[in-house]
């Protein structure tokens, strides 16, 4: 895995490029906004089991997921798919997970 985050193509740079010069011309009332605090999800995968699957689920019970391990996870903020990413552990956190972001998703077109 390359240490360079920046894998997004240059459609991508540009808007985020974009956003974060809109962000910083924003007056200083505006700004007090980006000190708010959000929820992102991150979600790895679905499932779609049957009603008697899941009242027969028990410890250590494995619930099959409709990705693989090595399938990008998707980043979301509500119900917005914001960006794309792998996920990795961190180091010297022991064992946390982050995720390493490989695609961000051009919000002004709403996709």
């Amino acid at each position: 895995m390359p240490d360079d985050p920046t894998t997004e193509s240059g459609a991508d740079l540009d808007a985020l490029e974009a956003a974060r010069k809109l962000a910083s011309l924003a007056a200083p009332r505006d700004k007090a906004i980006f000190g708010v605090p959000i929820e992102v999800t991150v979600s790895v995968g679905r499932a779609r089991p049957m009603i008697s699957e899941i009242v027969s689920l028990r410890r250590d019970s494995v619930l099959p997921l409709d990705s693989r391990v090595e399938d990008p996870v998707e980043i979301y903020v509500g119900s917005q798919l914001i960006a794309r990413g792998e996920l990795q552990e961190l180091e010297d956190e022991g064992g946390r997970l982050g995720v390493r972001l490989t695609e961000i998703m051009d919000l002004g077109s709403g996709s």
